[in-house]
């Protein structure tokens, strides 16, 4: 038996786009349950957008003639709008583009490294440069710096000491990083941390 059309359009034959009811069965993954297309918008009016359309409310009705005309899908993008937004497209290109968009935004926000550098309570200038090169490096790639002294035995009497160095050594890096958090003694450490300054 041929299958009845599902849509009042005259130029699409039905199977090829999705049916009423069509935003993902239970336990889809593929993304679909989360859009609202075609007979299942509601609206008594919409607000067309996109480049292949003259943009303006138009009348549900209308819409989905438009739609049907140049056999595309009717898609709700902004439900919460006055009146609500719909787009024009390829349901399927639509979610391939979403899927992709999602992606690549997901790769974009990447682990943060945090890279420790180790100090003594009384550390030399030369020392200290050698580590703030490091840190300098670190931060321009886009890593945190952990910066602490670390206090052997009776050197904990020396922590204003090391409070004034990861001070200075904040100070020494402010064009490349800021301070996220003060320098804090945990047990035998005190600790301070920096992120990097994005570049504009």
């Amino acid at each position: 038996m041929d299958k009845k059309p599902q849509m009042n359009g005259p130029h699409k034959p039905a199977g090829q786009r999705p049916q009423q009811g069509q935003k993902g069965q239970k336990g889809d993954k593929s993304g679909k349950d989360q859009y609202v297309i075609n007979e299942n918008i509601h609206a008594k009016e919409v607000r067309l957008v996109g480049d292949n359309v003259e943009q303006g409310v138009y009348s549900l009705a209308q819409a989905q003639k438009i739609a049907d005309e140049q056999e595309l899908d009717l898609i709700l993008i902004s439900p919460n709008a006055e009146p609500p937004v719909c787009r024009i497209l390829d349901f399927q290109k639509y979610l391939y583009q979403q899927k992709k968009r999602q992606k690549e935004q997901k790769a974009k926000a990447t682990k943060v490294v945090v890279k420790e550098i180790r100090f003594g309570p009384q550390t030399d200038d030369h020392d200290y440069n050698f580590k703030l090169k490091h840190a300098i490096g670190f931060l321009k790639e886009g890593s945190k710096v952990k910066a602490y002294v670390f206090f052997r035995g009776r050197s904990i009497l020396f922590k204003e000491q090391g409070e004034v160095l990861l001070l200075r050594f904040a100070n020494d890096l402010e064009e490349y990083g800021k301070v996220e958090m003060m320098p804090v003694l945990e047990g035998k450490r005190m600790t301070i941390m920096l992120s990097p300054i994005k570049n504009k």
